[in-house]
């Protein structure tokens, strides 16, 4: 397993936790702390854990309402917390960090998903990143110059909620 592979895995499970325990942001990083301590003691890239963390959280309502507008059969609320996790870790990588190439981003949170979510979950988050990445590429999205859609473009979901 790889690094980045590995450290998605513990922002998945450390968002999962906070989510679970009702959503309280001062938590994140205590939870992180003991999902290290728990699951990889021996872990060295704390940096790329705490960014995607820090990444997911910056964002989190325009995340929210790009999982909201592009899932549009299920409501926020009644995705699994392991789905509503996983997706936010793939939409915050697919439309916030230039660093990470979109189908990385999504080829990531599928494997996740396949791991940790149920027979269904790896479909259900290669629709929702899917679609989220077809837009994308209709609003102008260029992988090789690394050129995301406009910031007024990406704002549009935020009105969905």
């Amino acid at each position: 397993m790889s690094n980045r592979h590995l450290a998605r895995t513990i922002a998945m499970q450390t968002l999962f936790l906070w989510d679970f325990k009702g959503k309280k942001a001062n938590d994140l990083v205590d939870i992180s702390k003991g999902v290290f301590e728990n699951f990889a003691p021996q872990f060295n890239d704390h940096g790329f854990v705490q960014g995607v963390l820090k990444g997911v959280m910056e964002n989190i309502e325009e995340v929210d309402a790009y999982i909201s507008k592009y899932a549009t059969e299920w409501p926020l609320d009644q995705i699994t917390i392991v789905d509503r996790n996983i997706l936010r870790i793939g939409v915050y990588e697919l439309m916030y960090n230039d660093d990470i190439p979109a189908k990385v981003a999504i080829n990531e949170a599928i494997e996740i998903a396949k791991v940790f979510g149920s027979e269904s979950s790896g479909k259900f988050v290669n629709g929702v990143l899917g679609a989220i990445f077809k837009d994308m590429l209709k609003d102008g999205y260029n992988e090789p110059e690394r050129k995301k859609p406009a910031k007024e473009e990406k704002t549009e979901a935020r009105d969905v909620e």
